[in-house]
């Protein structure tokens, strides 16, 4: 069994590694798109919204309601992946750490 200072430095060690990899999310960028790609909606992998595009055809007044299901749909869909790609980063983060069985790591 490791003694205590063994374990606090490796729980310093995770926690360091995960503050990296948090920030890391930020600035991997993910696009999710609806309606044929009319609408795309870019989101970093942490769910920051950073841009939405809109074809111009989608900009009649009487479409409105079609125009609001097609950024909702690009949202979920940008968040989706985003959810995604923060899964996978964090799970290469952990992968090498002795983790006890059971023991969930904040995403």
């Amino acid at each position: 069994m490791k003694n205590i200072d063994e374990i606090l430095a490796m729980a310093q060690n995770v926690q360091s590694e995960l503050e990296k990899a948090q920030a890391n999310l930020d600035t991997i960028e993910v696009e999710g798109a609806s309606g044929g790609g009319l609408v795309k909606v870019k989101a970093s992998a942490k769910g920051r919204i950073i841009g939405i595009s809109i074809d111009d055809s989608l900009i009649v007044p009487a479409e409105k309601q079609m125009l609001e299901d097609l950024l909702t749909a690009a949202f979920n869909d940008a968040r989706a992946k985003a959810d995604a790609v923060s899964g996978t980063e964090m799970s290469k983060m952990t992968s090498g750490l002795q983790l006890p069985p059971g023991f969930k790591l904040p995403f």
